[in-house]
């Protein structure tokens, strides 16, 4: 994952909270995003909850894992790499079982990580090329998400031509979303001397509405018109939200409101 702590404790210390739970907030409302999409064009199934015990799990996983092979005083990762090896496995194990061809999956997401953990080792997590491989992972868990609630239990995964158009959409709508989120946030926060990322924010967003509209042809009309609105409030909420100074709780206060709008977007196109 692209975030990770720089410093460390001695290594006869306990380790703090942050070696188990990963500082970054935002990160949780990208693993969640998601996989609520992918669970409005599935049918319900335990195994949706499996998957997303490995899922979330995974991220504070990576997180202690990039810990350990980067930070000065790796030892305090040690412990919450085991804890969460623990809570990932069982999980990791029943879907294994369950869909074989997960397998293949998980050989592209270890490819995904590697990139995250090139970046951690040069101490440049925080490249925007670097986010975009973790939204990469975020969007490709939307099909992988229908994948486990109607694919087969075997080695070969489901065809690409087997996967339903509106898993499509919403693939590529959370990563437009969730692009757009980063190129904000980053406009506010990392990057505000820069004026660059604010207008490259906001180009972006505006051009996320014909994209939308796009997307909601290939949904199917008339209710793929509901997936619009949410990319309107994208786009108004890059030219309002960081007029002022605004705190960072603030701003990540906003952007799960606008996460939690175009899941009920997506609900009420679903319908």
């Amino acid at each position: 994952m692209p975030d990770v702590v720089t410093t460390g404790t001695p290594a006869r210390a306990r380790p703090g909270p942050h070696a188990y739970v990963p500082p970054q907030h935002g990160a949780w409302a990208f693993l969640g995003l998601p996989l609520l999409l992918g669970a409005l064009v599935s049918p319900a199934t335990p195994l949706l909850l499996v998957l997303a015990v490995a899922w979330v799990g995974a991220y504070p996983l990576s997180y202690a894992a990039l810990g350990l092979a980067r930070a000065r005083r790796p030892a305090r990762f040690r412990r919450p790499l085991l804890v969460w090896l623990a809570v990932v496995t069982p999980p990791a194990v029943i879907l294994a079982v369950a869909r074989p061809w997960l397998l293949w999956v998980g050989l592209v997401y270890l490819g995904l990580f590697a990139v995250n953990l090139a970046y951690a080792r040069r101490n440049d997590e925080r490249d925007l090329i670097n986010d975009l491989v973790f939204i990469a992972e975020c969007a490709l868990m939307v099909p992988v998400t229908w994948a486990v609630a109607t694919g087969p239990q075997t080695l070969a995964p489901p065809p690409f031509g087997s996967v339903p158009d509106r898993v499509w959409v919403l693939a590529v709508a959370c990563a437009l979303v969730l692009t757009g989120s980063t190129l904000h946030v980053k406009s506010l926060i990392r990057e505000r001397r820069d004026p660059r990322y604010a207008t490259v924010s906001r180009v972006f967003a505006v051009g996320c509405v014909p994209g939308a509209v796009a997307l909601g042809v290939w949904w199917g009309l008339p209710s793929g018109w509901w997936l619009v609105p949410p990319f309107l409030a994208l786009a108004g909420r890059s030219f309002v939200v960081g007029r002022r100074p605004t705190r960072p709780g603030r701003i990540g206060m906003v952007e799960l409101a606008m996460f939690v709008l175009v899941v009920v977007g997506a609900a009420a196109a679903g319908h």
